[in-house]
């Protein structure tokens, strides 16, 4: 850029017009020494401000990435876990289901051999029932015999109007018993 200042300069010299240094008073020492302050400047503004920012700034653009990377990598981990909570559930779904059949068919099961004994119970107990009928038939009917035998015998006697004696009374037993089993 200063060759290119000089040269305009040297062009306007030679058509004889003031120069821009001559118009302004620019002096070349200071300038001269301008630019080199001014580099020094830049230089320790570069060293102790511009670097550092720039450092900071890709320390946090690293820690960014670095964040933005750890949030994929946890988002699939949570998906993952996501994944496999659904797939716990449906296994402990699907279990259940497999314990609530079982308890069904234990409930199916025990009802079915409750119903079972209480039957064959009931059924025994009807038994008993005619046993103990019959055995009271055939004990009436044996006391009605032996009743009827009694009046027999007693009216026997009072139609005959005599004593039986023990050999009679028997026999008449025996054959009124012989008859009333016929019937």
């Amino acid at each position: 850029m200063l060759p290119l200042f000089l040269a305009a300069t040297d062009a306007a010299h030679a058509a004889g017009e003031a120069s821009i240094v001559e118009k302004f008073g620019i002096e070349w020492h200071y300038v001269v020494w301008q630019i080199a302050s001014f580099l020094i400047l830049f230089g320790v503004l570069y060293k102790f401000g511009i670097k550092p920012t720039i450092a900071t700034m890709e320390e946090r653009n690293k820690k960014i990435e670095s964040g933005l990377k750890n949030a994929e990598e946890t988002q699939a981990r949570l998906a993952a876990a996501a994944n496999e909570s659904a797939a716990l559930v449906k296994a402990a779904s699907v279990e259940a289901q497999k314990i609530v059949d079982e308890a069904r068919k234990a409930a199916k099961d025990f009802a079915d051999k409750q119903q079972a004994e209480a039957i064959a119970h009931a059924n025994d107990l009807i038994a008993k029932a005619k046993q103990s009928t019959e055995l009271e038939h055939k004990k009436m009917l044996d006391q009605a015999r032996g009743e009827i035998a009694r009046l027999v015998v007693a009216t026997t006697e009072k139609v005959l109007a005599r004593k039986l004696t023990d050999v009679d009374r028997a026999a008449y037993n025996e054959t009124a018993t012989k008859e009333l089993t016929v019937i």
